[in-house]
């Protein structure tokens, strides 16, 4: 509801404001209904659909009962993108980028950590990145710290980077802001 509630205001201050990405974790995700709390969350703040981002954990994929699919077909015909956090780190099937209504794989830190160095991250960098793109799915890397890591995935097609490089984790008065400080400067 927060995230929300701060997304649904820098969307009114800055049309093309970004979205806002929210975890839930398989214990929220199996303790109550995740469509109606996200439905009614977003008609509360008046939050557009399309810039709500919910990440979920492989692990939430893996107990693989048609409940969990049902909501995460529901929380996907409102227009939300679903993320796979930390893809790769865990009990990773491939299976479930055909099964889930999936939208976006975020590669975990450790893999970019050194992929400017270590000849096994940067493969397989690579590969989650082609798979993706041939499964029609956008990209994340996350834990970028270097002009050096970010000159390599954006060589390799990623869309989208974060990490420190850009900004730490802020509070939403700072990040207000830091996305007005950046706006002013590309205009």
């Amino acid at each position: 509801r927060q995230a929300c509630q701060a997304a649904a205001g820098w969307q009114a201050c800055y049309p093309n404001s970004p979205r806002v990405a929210v975890n839930i974790s398989s214990h929220q995700f199996q303790r109550g209904n995740i469509f109606h709390l996200t439905k009614n969350v977003l008609a509360e703040t008046g939050l557009p659909a399309e810039k709500l981002i919910v990440e979920i954990t492989e692990s939430l994929l893996i107990s693989d009962d048609q409940e969990t699919l049902d909501q995460l077909r529901a929380i996907r015909s409102l227009g939300m993108d679903l993320s796979i956090d930390d893809f790769g780190t865990g009990y990773s099937s491939l299976s479930y980028l055909k099964k889930f209504p999936i939208t976006t794989l975020k590669i975990d830190r450790s893999f970019v950590m050194d992929v400017t160095t270590n000849p096994e991250d940067e493969a397989l960098i690579k590969a989650i990145i082609s798979m993706a793109h041939s499964l029609n799915l956008k990209v994340v890397a996350e834990g970028v710290e270097t002009a050096e890591q970010a000159n390599f995935l954006r060589s390799r097609n990623c869309q989208f980077i974060q990490g420190y490089l850009y900004s730490k984790p802020l509070t939403n008065k700072d990040f207000i802001k830091y996305y007005h400080d950046k706006s002013v400067q590309t205009t």
